[in-house]
């Protein structure tokens, strides 16, 4: 990210709702950056928001695009735990790892992580999951201090370095399983009919150059 994209990036209010279109706030401030997104599609950030990025970018200040969404409260997520089935797919949707659960078990957000993204809603199944206004009648940035702001952002890059984690360690984990496999196939398959064997032998081949491929990030 260079230096204008930084900026940028730490005007804006990191709920990482994704409302401007873009997958996070940084990916935001880049396409900002870049001239290929304008300054007037962040909903959280609203007018106050826009003259931010005005400021640092030169562009004219004008008002929040509706199209992205309109100005309003900080809301937080709050989940009926009469409805909850636990299916988890609010926790896999949540940026900021504000939900907490297991399988088949209630979950419950917590709050002061919550960013009220919205993110949540559209997954939940049972539509369980409500959003309530915390802020009265303040919005935009006066209603989310930069001190939020920081606590979201940094929630979120630990998510995405939890996540990495996850997906190296279970990469790496097929990887073995494949590599132990290839080592040995007859005894690792039911199959006895050579011609057979060398079209699996490919498969797993296949399978295990994959799965090298995604351990060193290509």
């Amino acid at each position: 990210m260079d230096e204008l994209a930084r900026r940028i990036d730490a005007a804006l209010p990191q709920t990482q709702c994704q409302r401007c279109s873009y997958a996070d706030c940084a990916a935001y401030a880049q396409a900002i950056a870049a001239g290929e997104a304008g300054i007037r599609q962040c909903p959280p950030g609203g007018t106050e928001g826009i003259e931010r990025l005005a400021a640092i970018t030169g562009l004219p200040v004008g008002p929040l695009d509706t199209e992205f969404g309109i100005e309003g409260p900080v809301t937080v997520a709050i989940i009926d735990e009469d409805w909850c089935i636990g299916c988890t797919l609010c926790i896999k949707a949540c940026p900021t790892d504000a939900i907490v659960g297991i399988h088949k078990r209630m979950h419950t957000v917590v709050e002061p992580h919550c960013t009220g993204c919205e993110l949540c809603i559209p997954v939940c199944p049972v539509d369980c999951i409500s959003l309530e206004p915390v802020s009265g009648e303040r919005t935009g940035w006066a209603a989310w201090t930069p001190t939020q702001a920081k606590a979201a952002k940094d929630r979120y890059e630990a998510r995405k370095a939890r996540l990495a984690r996850e997906k190296a360690a279970q990469d790496t984990k097929q990887t073995v399983q494949l590599e132990a496999k290839l080592a040995d196939l007859p005894a690792h398959s039911a199959i006895t009919d050579p011609t057979e064997l060398e079209r699996k032998r490919a498969v797993v081949e296949a399978a295990l150059a994959r799965a090298r491929a995604r351990r060193q990030g290509g």
